[in-house]
C-alpha cells in the first residue's frame, strides 16, 4: 500500500523529492494485518491534517514518537477486513474514528471499540474531518466549560479547524458567539455561521470591537475564552473576562505560550482548562466515546457542517502542511484517497 512515512524530524513541507524532507512516500508498505479476534482494518478514504500532525513532524509536539512512523489522526473510510469476533461491523460500512498514528495511508487496523459508523445521508469527507478538531471543541465546551444557553464565548483563531468547531457548537448550545479572525473570507465565513459578532484582526482592536458589542447588548462580559492561539492575543482578551469565566487553553498556534495571572484569577475567580483533548482515550474514554457520536448525530441533521478548503493527494503531502504553515487553511485541509469522495454522499 502507498503511505507517507516520516523517518526523521524535520520540516514537511519540503518537496517529497527532496532527500532533506523528513517524510517519504512509500509505495510498497506492507498492508498492516489484522492483529486480535475484534480488530477492523479500514481502507480509509480521507484523512484529516491538523496542526499537531505538523508539529509531530517537527519534534515539536508534547508527545514523542519512535521513528520512523507514519503520521495522522482522525480518518474516514470503509470496513475492508473484520475479525472473528468482531460483532458491530461488516465489510462496506462506512466508518470513521482517530488515531495516535498512522492514517497517511491507504489501510488502518483498529479494534472494533475505536470506530464509529458513518451516518446515512453524512459526506464521507466530512466524517474523515471530524473527531479531533469537533471533538476538541465539543469537550472543551460541551463538557469542561458546560456553556450553557445565554452565556458569552469568545473564539479565539475562529477560522481555523477547532475555531470553526467552537463557534458552531457554541450556537448549538445557544450561546452569544464573538469570533476573532483575519481576513475579509474568514469574516464572511463566520457570519455565515450566525456568529453574533466578528472581529477582524487585520484592521480591528479587539478589546474595543468586543466592548462595544457588549455595550450594545448589555451584556457584562465574556463567560468563556476559548483559545487555541496563544500569545498576546491571550492577554488582550483577559480585559474581557467577567467575574467567573472561565478560559480553556487549547493550544498556542502563534508560537508564544501566554501567561495568565494567578493573582488576577484569583480575585476574578477565573477557571483555567488546560485541554489535552488526546489524553482523555486514554484516561475518559467514555467522554471521547459520547462526544463524537454526539457531533455525528449533529452532523447527520445539519446542526453543524465540515468547511473544508483544501484537499491533496497523499502524494502532494508536503502542500498540504504548507497550507497549515502558511496559514492559509479555513476550516481544514485533507488528504484524499478517492478522487470522487468530495461529490459522495452515503
Amino acid at each position: 500500500m502507498e503511505a507517507v512515512v516520516c523517518r526523521k524530524l524535520g520540516d514537511p513541507t519540503l518537496s517529497l523529492e527532496d532527500n532533506n524532507s523528513p517524510i517519504v512516500l512509500s509505495k510498497n508498505h506492507p498492508i498492516p494485518q489484522l492483529d486480535s479476534p475484534t480488530a477492523v482494518r479500514v481502507r480509509i478514504k480521507a484523512t484529516s491534517l491538523n496542526f499537531a500532525n505538523y508539529l509531530q513532524i517537527l519534534g515539536k509536539y508534547q508527545e514523542k514518537y519512535p521513528l520512523p512512523f507514519i503520521p495522522g489522526s482522525d480518518f474516514s473510510g470503509v470496513v475492508d477486513a473484520v475479525g472473528p469476533k468482531v460483532s458491530g461491523f461488516r465489510v462496506g460500512d462506512p466508518v470513521c474514528s482517530f488515531a495516535g498514528l498512522g492514517t497517511f495511508a491507504e489501510f488502518i487496523v483498529v479494534d472494533q471499540s475505536e470506530l464509529f459508523q458513518v451516518p446515512r445521508g453524512c459526506d464521507l469527507l466530512a466524517a474523515g474531518a471530524l473527531a479531533v478538531a469537533f471533538g476538541t471543541s465539543h469537550v472543551g465546551l460541551v463538557h469542561r466549560a458546560q456553556l450553557t444557553s445565554g452565556q458569552v464565548l469568545l473564539v479565539l483563531g475562529a477560522a481555523g479547524g477547532v475555531g470553526l468547531a467552537a463557534v458552531q457548537i457554541g450556537k448549538a448550545c445557544g450561546a452569544v458567539v464573538i469570533a476573532v479572525a483575519r481576513g475579509h473570507e474568514k469574516v464572511q465565513l463566520l457570519k455565515s455561521l450566525g456568529v453574533d459578532h466578528v472581529v477582524d484582526l487585520g484592521n480591528e482592536n479587539v478589546t474595543q470591537s468586543v466592548k462595544e458589542f457588549l455595550q450594545a447588548r448589555r451584556l457584562k462580559g465574556i463567560d468563556v475564552l476559548y483559545d487555541p492561539v496563544g500569545g498576546k492575543l491571550t492577554k488582550e482578551s483577559l480585559r474581557l473576562l467577567k467575574w467567573g469565566a472561565k478560559i480553556l487553553i487549547i493550544g498556542f498556534a502563534s508560537g508564544e505560550i501566554p501567561v495568565i495571572p494567578a493573582n488576577i484569577a484569583l480575585v476574578k475567580n477565573w477557571t483555567v482548562h488546560g485541554l489535552y483533548w488526546g489524553s482523555y482515550k486514554i484516561h475518559c474514554p467514555g467522554v471521547l466515546e459520547d462526544s463524537i457520536k454526539e457531533l455525528l448525530s449533529w452532523l447527520a441533521r445539519g446542526l453543524i457542517s465540515i468547511y473544508i478548503s483544501h484537499s491533496y493527494r497523499l502524494s502532494e503531502a508536503n502542500l498540504a502542511f504548507s497550507a497549515i504553515k502558511d496559514r492559509k487553511v479555513i476550516g481544514k485541509v485533507m488528504i484524499v484517497f478517492d478522487e470522487k469522495l468530495a461529490r459522495s454522499k452515503l
